[in-house]
């Protein structure tokens, strides 16, 4: 099966790693050469780590790295793709433009999904000539490690179009979800409210970065706390998200903290920009910032 795989940061590139290494031809596309090059460097470690914990052969890595081909141009890209999968920015405009240019270029079969984490799949169906073709296909990160694939269904996706991405979803080693088109789905309608609800116990006093991240993997089993997790997933795109909720469902509740705007807004985005709740610079490995989070 031909697989394009639009945008190449930390999701394309996990994307396309996994669809490559079950045998799929991947098309990787991003309108930046360096994007591209990162993106292969990343999936080639990725890779060789799988090769040493002998979860994959040499000949698999090998045989993944052949079936990845780069694009900077998105036209050629999707050109003889059997299914599209969008995974740029968290971004409604950027997505309905990229939309608009895929349906154009596709093949009349082609499946189109994006890998958004909380914008309407209805939405972005209405930019093309195919919405009962298109998909949501939202995966967790670390793709390659995460077995969970959200599948959502907008207004007028199909039943055909449905099924053959939740089978897809399976052959490639994943656990396929279906869910409906409401603001931020399931996985982050629940988790969002609570990276804020963490976000305000720490504005608001109640207790230190690393006491909350404590409590929730000490007392809740979760492999990650909040806050570290907020810093993994990006502070502007939990932003982005809550931003999605509130104005799909207008209640107070999904209202980003004032604690983490002005931390967006000063440009500490969590682990991607060195520093959210945690330090990430070579010398302070992962310790709490020296501030007083207000």
């Amino acid at each position: 099966m031909n697989i394009a795989v639009i945008g190449a940061g930390t999701m394309g590139n996990g994307i396309a790693h996994v669809f490559a290494m079950n045998g799929h031809n991947v098309n990787l596309c991003d309108i930046s050469e360096e994007a591209l090059d990162k993106a292969l460097e990343t999936i080639k470690s990725n890779l060789w780590r799988m090769v040493a914990k002998e979860k994959i052969t040499e000949e698999i890595h090998d045989n993944s790295l052949k079936n990845i081909t780069t694009y900077t141009d998105i036209k050629d890209a999707v050109q003889g793709a059997d299914l599209v999968i969008e995974a740029a920015s968290e971004s409604e405009e950027i997505k309905l433009q990229l939309f608009k240019i895929i349906d154009e270029h596709a093949p009349e079969a082609c499946i189109l999904a994006s890998n958004t984490s909380s914008i309407s799949i209805t939405k972005i169906a209405s930019a093309t000539d195919r919405p009962e073709q298109v998909i949501g296909m939202h995966f967790m990160n670390p793709v390659p490690i995460m077995k969970l694939v959200e599948v959502i269904r907008g207004y007028k996706t199909s039943d055909e179009t449905t099924k053959e991405v939740i089978a897809l979803s399976e052959k490639i080693g994943k656990i396929a979800v279906e869910v409906n088109d409401y603001p931020g789905f399931i996985a982050n309608r629940i988790l969002m409210p609570m990276i804020n609800e963490s976000i305000f116990a720490l504005y608001q006093g109640v207790a230190g970065v690393k006491e909350i991240d404590s409590i929730m993997k000490l007392g809740m089993a979760h492999p990650m706390g909040p806050l570290e997790l907020a810093d993994f997933i990006g502070l502007d795109v939990c932003k982005a998200i809550l931003d999605v909720l509130y104005e799909g469902y207008g209640e107070a509740k999904y209202a980003p903290c004032p604690l983490l705007v002005n931390m967006v807004q000063a440009g500490n985005m969590g682990k991607k920009s060195g520093e959210g709740f945690y330090d990430y610079s070579e010398h302070r490995k992962a310790e709490v910032v020296a501030s007083n989070f207000k």
